[in-house]
């Protein structure tokens, strides 16, 4: 394992701002807000405030004050974010983030995890912080062979967090980080005191008859459900067959990785008109730099292609499970999340959910969004595992 210490070249910040000042604009149909897309007008008042008002340097110093390494695991160049707790007795969490994240999102949960008594809590529900990127993402990319596949990740957080020398953990995660958690619980039970996702897929059964008595809040959420995969879900199709062609335009064009992301981060936030109502503008864009500045738009596609059945293109398939868990599981449901979890269908979907929390805030970037209810969350369920 060695230290890092992220120094971006300057003539990359410069050839950055280069390409945002020379930015060939498409045209719109007016009138639309974001029907059809992320709105002209927003993304050029965005572009500009990245090319001029957001301070990379700055991000730069505040993101080295975390200790960083780098460890080869599998052929792969892992990233991770390593804090350790002041008290002796701290749980060690291993924390997995999604697409399209990083580390930057966890910034403000990771003093309150590690030093619960410098943030008003109680010393004995403190962490010690682990935060690996995905290999692809960031500082894990690009990677250059096929097969990281969610089992991969999962096999590789294991020798990771050995290396570590932690035997017990617990592990988060959300998006294809719940998947990876849900993979280490499975096979690594000896290893993985329980599973805490802040997300969690319920598709419905197929008989309509179990539809008949659900909550209007319930019938809500699968209503948000279809809409996800009606509308906001062409992302998965694309990156799940074909990431390498989207993947010229996001790696030449910084405002189309711009695009790109911010149309997530406007659906699946819980925000009304645009992303910053939700998230920190300028976390936002150090996200978006990162994914830049590694050039890592084609290999943190991957692991949607890897992780679909390539027999029928079937990507839900892999999120729906079921999930034979051995290990307790807690599940904190965002209202705001892109499919919000039914507990009746979570039940039958992961067996062992000794932790269930409802939050009316918030949405799928849960640290990121609310992170004051992500640490109380993953607090409340490291308790419960203490007790049990």
């Amino acid at each position: 394992m060695q230290s890092f210490r992220i120094d971006i070249p300057q003539a990359d910040l410069d050839d950055l701002h280069r390409r945002l000042e020379h930015t060939r604009w498409p045209d719109e149909v007016p009138g639309q807000g974001w029907a059809r897309g992320v709105p002209l007008d927003y993304l050029k008042e965005l572009a500009a405030y990245w090319r001029t008002g957001f301070d990379w340097r700055a991000m730069e110093s505040t993101l080295n004050q975390l200790p960083q390494f780098t460890t080869e695991i599998d052929g792969a160049n892992v990233h991770f974010v390593h804090v350790t707790s002041p008290e002796p007795n701290a749980t060690p969490l291993l924390i997995t983030h999604g697409w399209p994240g990083s580390f930057v999102e966890f910034l403000d949960v990771i003093g309150p995890l590690t030093d619960p008594r410098a943030h008003g809590g109680d010393p004995a529900d403190a962490f010690h912080v682990v935060i690996p990127a995905i290999p692809g993402f960031g500082f894990s990319g690009p990677t250059r062979e096929a097969g990281w596949d969610v089992d991969r990740v999962a096999r590789a957080w294991r020798e990771l967090m050995a290396r570590l020398g932690y035997d017990r953990y617990v592990a988060q995660g959300g998006d294809w980080g719940m998947l990876v958690s849900l993979e280490l619980g499975l096979t690594a039970p000896e290893r993985v005191a329980g599973v805490h996702l802040n997300m969690l897929v319920t598709f419905p059964p197929e008989d309509p008859a179990e539809l008949a008595d659900l909550s209007p809040v319930d019938m809500g959420r699968l209503g948000k459900l279809l809409h996800f995969d009606l509308e906001l879900s062409g992302h998965m199709k694309l990156m799940a067959t074909r990431p390498q062609t989207v993947a010229y335009a996001l790696t030449d064009s910084p405002v189309g990785q711009l695009a790109w992301l911010a149309e997530r981060y406007m659906e699946w936030t819980d925000s009304h008109l645009r992303p910053e109502e939700a998230v920190d503008r300028d976390r936002f864009l150090a996200i978006v730099t990162l994914y830049w500045l590694t050039a890592t738009a084609a290999s943190s596609a991957q692991i949607y292609y890897e992780s679909t059945d390539r027999t029928n293109q079937n990507l839900a398939a892999r999120w729906a499970g079921p999930w034979p868990l051995t290990v307790p599981a807690g599940v904190a449901v965002f209202e705001h999340d892109i499919a919000p979890s039914i507990r009746r269908f979570a039940e039958r979907l992961l067996p062992t959910i000794t932790h269930w929390s409802e939050f009316e805030r918030g949405g799928h970037f849960a640290a990121f969004e609310e992170p004051d209810l992500f640490v109380q969350d993953v607090r409340a369920f490291a308790r419960s595992l203490k007790q049990s």
